[in-house]
C-alpha cells in the first residue's frame, strides 16, 4: 500500500488550511486531535458515514493540518500543530478558541468503547493512484 503524501511545512498554504476549517466535522476532528495524541481512525466518531469521515480526514491531510500514518492495515492521524504554528502563528489557537466558544464540532468525538489499538482499515481514498 502506498503512503499518503503530506505537504511539506513550506507548502502549507493559508487558503488550504482555512478551506479545511470550513466544515464543522473537520473542526470537530481538529478539536479532538488538539490534545496532541495520535489517534487511530477507529477511535474517531462523527455523525457521518465512514466514507465521508475518510473524505474529511483526507481534506485535513491534504491541507497540511494533519498527518496520517499507516501501520499495516491500520491508520493513525495526528494534528500538525508545530507546522501550523510555524506557518501561521496563533491561527490554530484562535480557531480552537472560537470553535470552543461556539461549540462548533462538538458532535465529533472519540468512541467510548474503542480500544486504542483497535483494527481500523485505511480507506482507499487515502491513497493516490499516481503514488503521491
Amino acid at each position: 500500500m502506498k503512503q499518503a503524501r503530506h505537504p511539506e511545512r513550506d507548502e502549507i498554504t493559508f487558503i488550504a488550511v482555512v478551506g479545511a476549517f470550513c466544515d464543522p466535522i473537520r473542526i470537530g476532528l481538529v478539536r479532538v486531535l488538539a490534545d496532541g495524541r495520535e489517534r487511530g481512525w477507529g477511535e474517531l466518531r462523527a455523525p457521518v458515514a465512514k466514507s465521508t469521515l475518510s473524505h474529511h480526514l483526507r481534506v485535513l491531510r491534504d491541507a497540511g493540518v494533519t498527518r496520517t500514518r499507516q501501520e499495516g492495515t491500520r491508520c493513525f492521524v495526528e494534528l500538525r500543530r508545530d507546522d501550523l504554528d510555524a506557518r501561521f502563528p496563533g491561527l490554530l489557537d484562535a480557531v480552537l478558541a472560537a470553535a470552543g466558544s461556539d461549540d462548533t464540532g462538538a458532535h465529533v468525538g472519540l468512541a467510548d468503547d474503542a480500544p486504542a489499538a483497535g483494527p481500523e482499515a485505511c480507506h482507499p481514498s487515502t491513497q493516490h493512484i499516481d503514488g503521491r
